[in-house]
């Protein structure tokens, strides 16, 4: 199934994220839909407009509701129905930029928090229930906005989507193992061979995702863009990359004819979010579907403006359907094989 269902909903969709085969938007406070059911569970809280997005733990008992753009965010227990604690991010260009806040488990079965407590440019990982900080220890200022961070499936590795002074879109992976032994590893080069002509990526990341746990997308443009978020990703050579983690290289670079927005990993394509959806082979940069009957935000990086808000989307944990927030509900869209 291909076709474009549409799952009606009252007052809009803050955020979306799977939960098994439900829908969840934790900030719109803790809605819950069974598509395949076709029944729903009310909001149990009002977590106010500001709050506008939120991620989704692995187990799904707990989600980070936030400020897209402000500094506020909540650690919500969404299986005992509360606010478990503040967060707040730091407040230096909190306006010009995506609040850097991930969840993921690591190998070991913990849960964690990955944000910015402090200091922009220093990450910090904490226990995401008892908000036990991991990373303590000396640290080294970086000149670097960290965002969009993602934890890899396996818990080993953390991807950043940043940007800096120009400025200019940067990602960066860094070990987590050896961030909780030396917490100082998070200030340093990461796995990514960022400066390396010959091997690195040598233009601007709008956007990044993993694909498993050795895999990440990469998308760049050779312009610089407009400030990223813009109307007009600009008139640079989109590109779409797969850098292997053990192999330390690039498996495929291929050329994009869109912008390639927020992408979504989905094994050997990406889901690419920007104008509208469009399901993209990452070997070959081509487009296997595209759903312009469901349209999103053309955003086209983590910084910029602020009036083009990060499309809302999520992808099953099965890869087999997209869900994406409309002004009047929900889009289901079944994803081709």
């Amino acid at each position: 199934m291909d076709a474009v269902t549409v799952l009606p909903v009252e007052g809009g969709v803050c955020s979306l994220a799977w939960d098994g085969a439900d829908l969840v938007d934790p900030a719109g406070g803790g809605r819950r839909w069974r598509p395949d059911a076709g029944t729903a569970e009310p909001a149990f809280g009002d977590f106010g407009p500001a709050f506008d997005r939120a991620v989704l733990s692995p187990s799904g008992r707990h989600a980070v509701v936030h400020e897209e753009r402000g500094t506020r965010g909540l650690v919500v227990d969404l299986a005992g129905r509360r606010v478990v604690r503040e967060l707040v991010r730091a407040e230096y260009s909190a306006d010009d930029y995506d609040y850097p806040v991930a969840l993921g488990r690591l190998p070991d079965g913990r849960e964690v928090l990955v944000h910015c407590p402090e200091e922009y440019n220093v990450l910090q990982i904490e226990e995401l229930a008892s908000g036990r900080r991991l990373t303590e220890g000396a640290r080294e200022d970086v000149d670097v906005f960290h965002s969009r961070p993602a934890v890899s499936p396996d818990g080993r590795h953390l991807l950043v989507a940043g940007w800096v002074w120009h400025p200019y879109g940067v990602a960066e992976v860094y070990d987590l193992a050896g961030a909780l032994t030396d917490p100082a590893v998070l200030d340093r080069d990461g796995v990514l061979p960022i400066s390396l002509a010959s091997d690195g990526i040598d233009a601007e990341v709008t956007s990044a995702c993993w694909l498993d746990a050795d895999r990440l997308a990469i998308a760049t443009t050779d312009d610089g863009g407009d400030g990223g978020g813009g109307e007009d990703p600009g008139t640079g050579v989109e590109r779409l990359g797969v850098w292997s983690i053990p192999a330390r290289r690039w498996l495929h670079r291929s050329a994009l004819d869109h912008a390639a927005g927020v992408l979504l990993g989905r094994g050997s394509q990406v889901v690419s979010l920007h104008g509208h959806p469009r399901l993209v082979d990452v070997a070959t940069g081509a487009v296997v579907a595209e759903w312009p009957e469901a349209p999103v935000a053309r955003r086209t990086g983590c910084y910029g403006v602020g009036h083009v808000p990060t499309p809302v989307a999520a992808l099953s944990p099965d890869g087999g359907r997209l869900a994406v927030a409309q002004d009047e509900g929900i889009a289901l869209i079944g994803l081709p094989g």
